[in-house]
């Protein structure tokens, strides 16, 4: 493999090893897939020629470091230019796995430092205003699906991309309370549905005007086909503009929402981890940070010695 386009089928087949093989989702094969050409890109200006899969062999750290400089002198922020090194760290293991190529110089470069975050909820009452369409059955069809959306989000703690995988036949109506969820890498979950998420999707297929197959996806835009993820975004955009919501409130701090809110109430972390499909429960504990106030309430009501 020593031709102009190996370089390209080889990136062809690590990504469909992502897919088929890590069960990676469609997002993160896109964000790999425009992260390797982006450095693929690079290496072509460094050259100036089509670079070769032999090339990647002889890349010394500071190849890597000058790639690091020249996406930063774009405008790429710290958090997806670690995204980027990750996805070019996973590649060259692959490479070495397969037994391509072996170069371990990408390990000597230090990783972007990326700003330590914390989810942002909404407070209970804006939560509640947000998803309040979703009892309403004198709006349009195209309000009900998105209110639906929203409820999935917050009332199931779903990602988008999973609120809006989800067939016809698998829409949680008052005889399925429960969803069977695939999430990231994957990994599956068991998901309550409350009463009042089965009432706004029923209210929304009720109003849908086109006739919808088992198999087809549930939710679905103006002209019939899959709903896309912007039209969800834009609708919290419309909301935040009306509730007066913060500009951190989005289609995915719903689910931040949904994570906290049980953490107050009580709830075990073991268990919103499961909820979320989170993998590590560390990843789980940010919320901690989020509600520690209510936490070292619980600690000094609940500690013998306190």
């Amino acid at each position: 493999m020593d031709d102009e386009h190996s370089l390209e089928r080889t990136l062809e087949a690590w990504l469909d090893h992502l897919a088929h093989e890590r069960a990676s989702s469609a997002n993160t094969l896109d964000a790999y897939a425009r992260d390797l050409q982006q450095f693929s890109d690079f290496l072509r200006t460094e050259f100036g020629r089509e670079p070769l899969l032999a090339d990647l062999a002889n890349l010394d750290a500071r190849a890597f470091r000058r790639y690091m400089a020249a996406r930063r002198k774009t405008g790429v922020q710290s958090r997806s230019l670690s995204r980027t090194m990750s996805a070019l760290r996973s590649f060259f293991r692959w490479l070495e796995t397969r037994e391509i190529i072996k170069n371990r110089t990408i390990l000597q470069v230090q990783m972007p430092k990326v700003p330590h975050g914390v989810p942002k909820p909404l407070t209970i009452d804006k939560a509640q205003a947000t998803v309040a369409r979703g009892m309403d059955q004198k709006i349009d069809w195209v309000a009900a699906r998105d209110a639906a959306v929203l409820l999935l989000l917050y009332g199931c703690g779903l990602r988008i991309s999973e609120a809006l995988c989800l067939t016809r036949r698998e829409a949680p109506l008052q005889d399925r309370d429960s969803l069977l969820i695939k999430g990231k890498g994957g990994r599956e979950r068991l998901v309550p549905v409350l009463p009042i998420v089965q009432y706004a999707v029923a209210g929304y297929l009720e109003l849908c005007p086109y006739s919808l197959e088992p198999d087809d996806p549930l939710f679905v835009g103006a002209k019939g086909g899959p709903l896309s993820p912007r039209i969800i975004q834009l609708t919290m955009k419309r909301l935040r503009e009306r509730l007066e919501l913060p500009e951190t409130a989005t289609p995915h701090a719903l689910r931040h929402s949904f994570a906290t809110h049980l953490l107050s109430a009580g709830a075990d972390l073991r268990q919103i981890q499961e909820l979320l499909g989170h993998a590590s429960l560390s990843t789980t504990q940010i919320y901690t940070e989020v509600d520690r106030e209510h936490l070292l309430a619980v600690y000094n009501a609940a500690h013998p010695r306190a």
